[in-house]
């Protein structure tokens, strides 16, 4: 019996509940007795730039974060609920900043190249992140790397030279701290792979019923990896993405 089954969803939008903050309010919901968790969110300002939002599940009490002027998004809040690590465009370049949770503080933690979906760690202190180069699908030229966001000290964490051969990206560590979720090419197409996580113990998780698409002429493909509250389960996306 495997230690983890696979749940296959769709990723609904760049957004992320905070921990323990449920709180009353006006909205519909809450005069209906109905309580709501809040969340940080990624949404277009009225200049159409994306900003991070900290809202009511239910788009109530809305209120910006931060003011950028190129965007922000791809928020995570730290496990302790008390601080945020998100993307920032700074002229050509992603780059990871981090603040408090209400968007105050707000400092650059990796400046330059191109830096996306970084994730927390339990212990709200190391991040995790994909490291990759412009191209059409990311996914399939990335690496990934571990921060400690206190010190800054930072490396690529798979450092076995097979791994390293193949992309590995989008990671997701287990509430436990002990297991990494991540995409890779590594068996060909773009699937779900779990390692513990120095990325030893490499397995494929959720092969695809359907490897192609015949009428489309494309491979299925399997992003956006999640883990549940448990440990025991893994969300992720599956389908085929078209690049023009």
């Amino acid at each position: 019996m495997p230690i983890f089954r696979t749940l296959v969803v769709a990723l609904l939008a760049s957004t992320i509940a905070l921990p323990e903050l449920i709180a009353a309010d006006e909205s519909p919901a809450a005069a209906a007795g109905i309580q709501l968790r809040e969340v940080v969110a990624s949404h277009a300002d009225e200049k159409g730039i994306l900003q991070l939002y900290r809202m009511k599940e239910d788009g109530s009490d809305r209120r910006q974060l931060t003011y950028s002027g190129r965007g922000c998004r791809m928020p995570a809040c730290s496990p302790d609920g008390k601080k945020l690590i998100y993307v920032q465009q700074v002229d050509h370049h992603q780059s990871l900043w981090i603040s408090d949770i209400d968007g105050k503080k707000g400092r650059a933690l990796v400046n330059g190249g191109m830096n996306l979906i970084p994730s927390w760690l339990p212990d709200s202190r190391h991040i995790v992140w994909m490291k990759t180069r412009p191209g059409q699908d990311p996914s399939r030229k990335s690496q990934i790397h571990l921060m400690n966001t206190e010190t800054g000290e930072s490396r690529r964490l798979f450092s076995d030279p097979e791994q390293l051969k193949f992309s590995n990206s989008m990671p997701v560590v287990s509430p436990k701290g002990d297991l990494i979720a991540f995409v890779s090419n590594r068996s060909g197409n773009l699937r779900i792979w779990v390692s513990d996580l120095d990325g030893g113990n490499a397995r494929l998780v959720s092969p695809p019923k359907v490897e192609y698409h015949e009428v489309i002429k494309a491979p299925f493909e399997q992003k956006v990896p999640a883990w549940s509250p448990d440990g025991r389960w893994v969300a992720h996306w599956e389908g085929i993405e078209r690049f023009t």
